[in-house]
């Protein structure tokens, strides 16, 4: 999942160095364009005890960093405060500890607390676990996005995603003496199996042949219809995530 978005190639600031450039610009408005008012705030950055094993920061890169918000603002297509908001949310509400992927909901209690988000990758269509919100911008359409970093996966893997279709609340393993939870017509997150590959991909539920079992064991099955290809399938209960319930 490699991502060369022209972005990278501007800047990679910290969610601090973004929340200062945003109280920077919000205090002092076009004033922010100047270059040493550039400079100082660069030299500040790349001397920080967060830039550690991170590349320097330039003038150039928080001059553009300022651009971008002087033309959303005469475009009047400017959510960014709302937007910074959101985004603080995320990270706020977000832990950075790594679980193993595929068999990550099948950790503790205090595992699954920790990791509260799940984004969908462009790659493959499956759904990961969030380790960290890296930046966000907002697009020119006034749409939001943010950069994640997949839980177990490297920083090549970091990935842009869309917060309205593309990020949302992890979704919860389903224990044996909850199967009834589960109806017809469901969207949950879906194990799939493969020789080539394991993703947790969305599926609906189209059908389930209900069998009498005990708390500690489900032994009915659940037909599934995978959302990005429509093929179906017959899945155990251990094999699902429900949705939380907003």
């Amino acid at each position: 999942m490699e991502d060369n978005d022209s972005w990278d190639s501007l800047s990679e600031f910290t969610l601090a160095e973004v929340l200062e450039m945003e109280n920077s610009y919000k205090a002092k408005g076009d004033e922010t364009l100047n270059e040493e008012f550039c400079k100082k705030l660069a030299t500040n950055f790349s001397s920080s005890s967060n830039r550690l094993g991170k590349s320097t920061v330039t003038w150039q890169q928080v001059q553009h960093f300022f651009q971008e918000k002087q033309m959303e603002k005469q475009t009047e297509q400017d959510p960014s405060a709302m937007a910074l908001d959101l985004f603080v949310d995320l990270s706020d509400a977000n832990s950075s500890k790594p679980l193993e992927i595929m068999h990550r909901r099948k950790g503790t209690a205090e595992d699954l607390k920790e990791l509260s988000f799940e984004a969908r990758s462009s790659k493959d269509y499956a759904w990961y676990d969030v380790e960290t919100f890296l930046n966000y911008r907002v697009l020119y359409n006034g749409e939001l996005e943010v950069r994640v970093r997949f839980s177990g996966f490297a920083k090549a893997e970091d990935e842009w995603v869309n917060v309205e279709n593309a990020v949302r609340e992890r979704s919860i393993p389903l224990e044996p003496s909850e199967c009834d939870l589960v109806k017809i017509g469901d969207l949950v997150l879906c194990y799939l199996d493969r020789e080539q590959f394991q993703l947790y991909c969305d599926a609906h539920v189209v059908d389930i042949q209900r069998q009498s079992h005990d708390a500690k064991s489900c032994t009915c099955v659940f037909v599934v219809c995978y959302d990005h290809d429509y093929s179906e399938e017959n899945v155990t209960l251990e094999r699902l995530c429900r949705r939380p319930i907003t």
